[in-house]
């Protein structure tokens, strides 16, 4: 195998791969990269549960295929000047790599080992930009669940029907909404579950730019996204996801319209004193024009207020910080709706206007002193 190619070009298409390569396993091959000369260069990763492909511009002088530790391969790379970097390996596997005056010389391994990526019927096909894709992901992956006594909660549910598009996330403390419209609409209605660690991977890979488009093949085990010259593969989670609808409350005591940067603030200022090891709970007290917000741990106590543009009398109500703030920072929009009804039930945010996002957060039961 011989090829020439630009090491940004190359060095890009490492970092996307090694995110599907494993870091610490028992199948040596496992933790490296695939690279693959025929037409073009195809670099691939796969850790059994999540794959990538990627392909790139080289200039291939003569064809081949081996496999390269990831971190080592991009550790050289990322150290090597801004050059052409020259590949070439012998019939005995060995390497080398050079640019300008480095040179590194490797013992590859054969790719006769690498596993095989599952094939994904692609009958079934979602188109969305990918900016649209990547801030439906941000805006609701923070209320995955890491618990895996309940494997189903620990992705995201994807709804599709007709043509919205609904993505869920629920960790049993709190749960997320992202609504879109989908044009041109899916052939049918599905709905999947994809796993939490897969979709940040996916996040990091996605472009902001709205010209560019993400299509996404969902299967009956597994789900592949293409994203420009990437593939992406991984397992779908099998189960019954939460029937999320039924947990949304829609009757509420008060609807208030509140800033949401600014509360975020003031409740960032509050939570100074809380940590992992001083958790308490952030105390909201609704006193008429004002949200009285405190918080007690032993290092000592904090106060802060928010002005309310509508009054609410007579509201005592507690939260996890960190869930509240990660609640209010996936608003898309500055100007929200919280729906409150009593100290022991669920805070709910809303769009102003719309209904693109949901997120629901479980208030903590208070105790005298906290």
């Amino acid at each position: 195998m011989k090829f020439s190619c630009e090491k940004s070009t190359f060095l890009d298409a490492i970092n996307i791969t090694s995110r599907a390569v494993s870091t610490k396993s028992t199948i040596a091959v496992l933790e490296g990269i695939r690279i693959t000369a025929t037409n073009t260069l195809v670099l691939a990763g796969y850790d059994l549960s999540i794959g990538i492909r990627t392909g790139i511009d080289a200039d291939i002088i003569e064809q081949g295929e081996i496999v390269l530790n990831a971190k080592l391969l991009g550790d050289i790379i990322r150290k090597l000047p801004n050059d052409i970097i020259y590949v070439e390996t012998d019939e005995k596997m060995l390497t080398t790599i050079k640019c300008g005056r480095a040179v590194f010389n490797l013992v590859a391994s054969a790719s006769d080992d690498f596993p095989q990526m599952p094939e994904v019927d692609r009958n079934q096909q979602i188109n969305m930009p990918q900016p649209t894709l990547k801030s439906m992901i941000s805006q609701t992956i923070f209320a995955v669940s890491d618990n895996e006594a309940k494997p189903i909660h620990t992705g995201c549910l994807f709804e599709i029907t007709q043509n919205n598009l609904n993505i869920v996330a629920v960790d049993g403390y709190r749960l997320a909404v992202r609504r879109e419209i989908l044009e041109p609409a899916p052939e049918k209605d599905m709905h999947f579950v994809v796993p939490g660690n897969a979709l940040r991977e996916i996040e990091r890979i996605l472009s902001d730019d709205s010209e560019k488009k993400v299509s996404i093949y969902p299967d009956e085990k597994h789900i592949l996204f293409s994203i420009n010259d990437t593939i992406f593969i991984t397992r779908l989670i099998d189960g019954e996801f939460l029937n999320y609808r039924s947990a949304i409350p829609t009757d509420f005591s008060y609807t208030i319209p509140i800033h949401a940067r600014e509360m975020i603030t003031s409740i960032e200022r509050v939570s100074l004193i809380v940590s992992e090891k001083l958790k308490n709970p952030v105390r909201l007290s609704f006193d008429g024009p004002v949200i009285k917000m405190s918080c007690i741990t032993a290092v000592g106590k904090s106060y802060d207020e928010y002005a309310l543009e509508e009054p609410v009398e007579n509201l005592e109500i507690g939260f996890n910080n960190r869930y509240l703030l990660d609640a209010l920072r996936a608003c898309p929009d500055d100007k929200i709706l919280m729906g409150l009804k009593g100290a022991l039930n669920p805070l709910v945010l809303n769009p102003a206007e719309g209904n693109a996002f949901t997120y629901l957060v479980l208030p903590v039961r208070l105790k005298s002193g906290e």
